[in-house]
């Protein structure tokens, strides 16, 4: 009935209090009394007025009468609605002692025997007190609240802050990235671009050698005036290309087989132009060296190996292939200059060879071997003649060990002397095998070869067995188509279908003329004559 009646008043249900929580409750209310400033008029007067209305004196003994439970409903009824009531379902506080509906429950709890008179009087003064104080917690509880609030401000605020300097960093960093896109080369591609960050330049070295001094991708792209963003294109690295800067096509080798040729589409040529132009020609190669140099021909290599005993003839296999990336970054900065722009060039003169592919609808060009020199560019001779130089310096080192000539025309190397060191063929060819190998190259064993006096030797196509030459063959029948020509006219010599066969006559009398003036004036007569 009890339970029935506290929900049907909105209060809580709570069990009997035991000894011990009326002992904690009776302690806790006098710690609270004695702990009130006894100087203050106003609490000694509050004070006395709960002792008054709350201890059990002042507590009318007829409120406890035994009430049945039709009285205590007809009575509650006579109280009206539970909702007019102000204490009604306020679980926060505890209803005043002289509230009609609180009296009655009072008397209803005492008749069951749930409380007694004294306990009822505990209750009600922990209420007082609670009254009392409410306005300090009330006031604590919005203090707390406006600090919770200005916390929660504070942090949206640095929230917000935090925020906006993240965007701002992220737009200063995004305008970083443009400018530096914009003004300078940081990467071109995995495992190339370890060398941009360095702009160390030898100023010195370069200008002993009268070069163009650069230390920065900037200063290399004015130089060659390109903008920086095409110069990236240029030489970015990837091993799966969208776009090459080649036209690859093959041509029939002499020996057999095909030879992969790259020419460089307009803006890679105009790149490599001016590399070979202001950089590459105004570097000295080595002496040994004859092929792709000014001034010097396949006649120049040929004259130191006539007349001589014994001539060894020996090929470096893959010759341009061999000439990687690396290798040229490194004749960069042999002549001094800095990492970054070491990089740059070597990447303009180098390529991979690349298979076309297709994939999800989308054609690549796939590397299939390392970066090198190819085979088409301008730059690439002179490049592999100055990879050379330590090669041709110590192959010339150790032929004057025993009074033998050196000479190198491109991949050819030729060894000729005369003595001792004609019976050493054999010897002279692993030593040659020997330190080709230790400068990172290798010999083509199935065109190494020694030609001996009794046969016709033969460097660089130049027959050197006398007097330089040209071989009989080729001068026989040239003579025959001059002889002929002057009957039937140039054109019905052309038996072989000769695409431009009068420009070959020519060119093939100029030749023979330039190795042998007296073998070629007499075939330069002749032509001359059918002209006319």
């Amino acid at each position: 009935m009890f339970r029935w009646l506290l929900n049907f008043l909105g209060l809580a249900p709570n069990p009997r209090p035991t000894a011990r929580q009326r002992t904690i409750a009776d302690s806790w209310t006098a710690e609270r009394t004695s702990a009130a400033p006894q100087s203050t008029p106003a609490r000694s007067v509050s004070a006395q007025k709960k002792q008054t209305s709350a201890s059990p004196e002042a507590l009318n003994a007829a409120q406890f009468t035994p009430i049945g439970d039709r009285d205590l409903k007809e009575q509650a009824k006579n109280l009206g609605s539970a909702w007019s009531n102000p204490w009604f379902g306020r679980r926060d506080i505890i209803p005043p002692a002289d509230d009609p509906r609180t009296q009655l429950i009072d008397r209803a709890m005492v008749t069951h025997g749930f409380l007694t008179r004294e306990e009822l009087a505990d209750i009600h003064a922990v209420g007082e007190e609670m009254s009392e104080y409410r306005p300090d917690t009330v006031l604590v509880s919005h203090r707390a609240n406006q600090l919770v609030a200005e916390a929660t401000a504070d942090r949206e605020e640095l929230k917000r802050q935090k925020k906006a300097e993240a965007e701002e960093r992220k737009r200063q960093r995004e305008e970083e990235i443009a400018e530096r896109k914009r003004t300078d080369i940081v990467f071109l591609g995995r495992g190339v671009s370890k060398g941009l960050a360095d702009r160390r330049a030898n100023v010195e070295e370069l200008q002993k050698n009268n070069l163009p001094v650069l230390a920065t991708p900037g200063e290399l792209a004015k130089a060659m005036e390109f903008p920086i963003p095409r110069l990236r294109w240029l030489a970015f690295h990837t091993v799966a290309a969208e776009r090459v800067h080649y036209i690859s096509f093959t041509v029939p080798k002499k020996s057999g087989g095909e030879r992969v040729l790259s020419a460089p589409h307009r803006d890679m040529a105009a790149a490599q132009r001016w590399i070979l132009e202001n950089i590459l020609e105004a570097v000295p190669v080595h002496e040994a060296a004859h092929g792709f140099v000014r001034k010097r021909s396949t006649v120049t290599n040929a004259e130191p190996h006539v007349g001589q005993e014994m001539l060894v003839g020996c090929d470096l296999e893959d010759f341009f292939p061999s000439i990687t990336v690396f290798r040229v970054m490194g004749v960069f900065e042999q002549l001094g200059y800095s990492p970054a722009v070491a990089t740059i060039l070597a990447l303009l003169c180098t390529e991979c060879p690349r298979r076309k592919m297709i994939y999800a609808g989308q054609t690549f060009y796939a590397a299939t071997g390392p970066r090198a020199l190819p085979q088409g560019a301008c730059t690439s001779p002179a490049l592999s003649n100055l990879v050379c130089r330590r090669l041709d310096s110590r192959l010339t080192g150790l032929a004057k060990q025993f009074g033998a000539n050196y000479t190198r025309y491109a991949d050819d190397l030729t060894f000729s002397g005369s003595g001792d060191v004609a019976n050493m063929a054999g010897w002279v060819i692993a030593k040659i095998r020997h330190v080709v190998a230790d400068e990172g190259f290798t010999l083509n064993r199935k065109k190494t070869r020694v030609q001996r006096p009794n046969m016709r030797q033969t460097v660089t196509g130049v027959v050197v067995n006398e007097r330089p030459g040209v071989p009989r063959k080729l001068v026989r029948r040239l003579r025959a188509i001059l002889h002929n020509a002057q009957t039937t006219g140039l054109a019905a010599q052309n038996r072989e279908n000769h695409p431009h066969f009068e420009s070959w006559v020519e060119g093939m009398v100029s030749y023979i003329q330039m190795v042998n003036p007296s073998q070629g004036e007499p075939l330069r007569a002749a032509l001359a004559t059918i002209r006319n």
